[in-house]
């Protein structure tokens, strides 16, 4: 487990050889490649062949590298010099600096900053607070290895933990390991992971299923994706760690069609796990057998939803069912299910391999080990970090993320997605916890957290996402079907300036409806950034009244 600056200084030879070899790790996520990376690595792969190098530079695909806003992105090697902002047309002169740099014949020439810059982009500091105050255990291998290569993720230690797992230890040994580490599901939910394996594992019945709900749907949100990108093999061994303390034999993978490198790289290493004996039957010589197969869903943001996702799986349309039964009894063709999310299954391989009380010992009392989070919106440096629980808000949007940019003031943070709340400046000095977060009326839901300034309209921001979960709602229960329609349209009223203290009333009356009676999680959240707004920013509802004797009462 390193920090993110350690991950880009790996230790620098003292002299230069004949044999040293350099390696140019580009980024190859979703973002960078957006942004021109695929070109950038084919420029660099021929500017190596044009100077006969291919022996003493390597050009590698890598995973997310963190400062996603920057992109594309690359970082050199030995020393993991970072650099920003680099496009195809930097391609020779990056590689010719590299080639003077290998004809070093003193240390001290070796050990001297690399002579180079990208034209239209920058040298990033490692030593920033955006790279030191991360501590990456699910992100530790991202940005490293090459996804599309099983012996990366092995050299790493890939499958060390499956071997010994199915060889040196029991199933409840292993849940009995999960739950001292306090891990919780990092879906949103908080739910305790070893109580929610223990329960499958009890559970009668020869065939059990194991699920990861790869359904990453809350807008500016990329945790999952950048892992299933990066390190595709940790998370398809903590899939068989689960499978086999459990007790189950078959295993889906469900992913939205929209992430399409995800879909390549995790078939690609389901592919190679196979060939090496990593999945099917038999592991490692033992009894325990395991395969995994990938559902790719439409994009229904309700399939995050655990029995909606089961029924999506089923090949039925993805809507919520009451519970119980819940998964844990009756889930995929009414087999035990167990279903955790990405980020909770790459957290087993290190827990098993450093210790329960290792992992226990980062976090809060609540709230252990750490959490991937994707920053957005009005922040100068945006991106994926991991920092353990309990870092304050202000830590990630002001240290970390070196707050707004054009000197504009930070007035909110918005966490938990569509279904969270907005945070006011005022109370950045909270700790990131389930128990902090949810106090303040919104919560830490997969991950996502953007940052607002003081030109963001807070009423527009309600509006924004209740109109997303009146559109992502199945229309299965009235609460949620009905309820998101009326509460946009209340929002729209109050934005168009039509709307009346007896509106604002009602709108403050049919949040805690639609939250209490709706079926499942969707319509239950649904109503948290109005509620968030309403109790942290009700000036601007009341600005938006329309004149009356009322409307002064309004603002109480």
């Amino acid at each position: 487990m390193t920090t993110l600056s350690q991950a880009h200084a790996s230790p620098t030879p003292s002299s230069p050889s004949p044999t040293s070899v350099m390696r140019v790790r580009c980024c190859s996520s979703a973002g960078c490649l957006a942004g021109g990376a695929a070109e950038l690595r084919q420029g660099l792969t021929a500017a190596v062949a044009r100077r006969e190098l291919q022996e003493r530079v390597a050009i590698t695909g890598v995973g997310c590298l963190g400062p996603c806003s920057q992109g594309p992105l690359l970082a050199i090697d030995p020393d993991g010099t970072l650099f920003a902002g680099v496009t195809a047309a930097d391609a020779d002169g990056l590689i010719a600096a590299l080639a003077h740099r290998l004809q070093a014949v003193s240390a001290a020439e070796w050990e001297a900053p690399l002579a180079w810059r990208p034209a239209a982009g920058e040298q990033v500091d490692t030593g920033r607070p955006f790279f030191t105050r991360q501590r990456r255990v699910v992100l530790e291998n991202c940005g490293l290895i090459d996804p599309e290569r099983i012996e990366a993720a092995i050299e790493r230690g890939a499958y060390e933990q499956l071997r010994h797992t199915v060889t040196d230890r029991t199933p409840a040994e292993v849940v009995d390991t999960i739950r001292r580490s306090g891990l919780r599901g990092r879906g949103g939910a908080g739910y305790p992971t070893g109580l929610k394996w223990a329960t499958v594992a009890k559970m009668p019945g020869e065939r059990k299923v194991v699920v990861c709900n790869a359904d990453e749907g809350d807008p500016g949100a990329f945790m999952d994706r950048s892992v299933l990108e990066g390190d595709p093999h940790r998370v398809l061994e903590g899939m068989a760690i689960a499978a086999y303390a459990v007790g189950a034999d078959q295993g889906f993978i469900y992913i939205r069609a929209e992430y399409k490198l995800a879909i390549v790289n995790l078939r690609r290493a389901i592919e190679q796990a196979r060939r090496r004996h990593l999945l099917g039957a038999g592991l490692f010589g033992s009894p325990f057998g395991f395969t995994v197969e990938l559902r790719v869903g439409a994009g229904a943001y309700v399939c995050g939803e655990e029995t909606a996702l089961i029924h999506s799986i089923e090949g039925q349309r993805g809507t919520p069912r009451p519970r119980p039964p819940y998964p844990a009894e009756a889930g995929v063709w009414g087999r035990p299910t167990l279903i955790n999310n990405v980020e909770t299954l790459a957290n087993v391989v290190p827990i098993l391999r450093e210790g329960a009380g290792w992992f226990a010992a980062i976090g809060t009392e609540g709230s252990k080990g750490t959490k991937v989070f994707c920053l957005t919106g009005k922040v100068r440096r945006g991106g994926l970090v991991e920092v353990p629980m309990g870092t304050s808000l202000a830590t990630i949007v002001s240290e970390m993320g070196e707050g707004c940019p054009d000197g504009a003031g930070l007035k909110a943070v918005q966490t938990g997605g569509p279904s969270g709340g907005c945070v006011p400046a005022s109370l950045l000095h909270t700790s990131v916890d389930y128990e902090s977060l949810q106090a303040l009326g919104t919560i830490m839901g997969s991950g996502g957290m953007v940052v607002m300034d003081h030109s963001t309209d807070m009423v527009a921001i309600a509006a924004f996402f209740m109109a997303f979960c009146r559109d992502e709602s199945c229309g299965k229960c009235v609460p949620c079907r009905a309820g998101t329609v009326q509460l946009h349209g209340l929002l729209q009223k109050h934005l168009a300036g039509d709307a009346t203290a007896a509106d604002l009333a009602q709108l403050e009356a049919l949040c805690p409806m639609v939250a209490e009676t709706s079926l499942c999680g969707l319509g239950q959240s649904a109503p948290k950034p109005v509620l968030s707004t309403l109790r942290y920013f009700r000036e601007e509802y009341v600005a938006r009244l329309k004149p009356g004797p009322t409307a002064a009462a309004a603002g109480r």
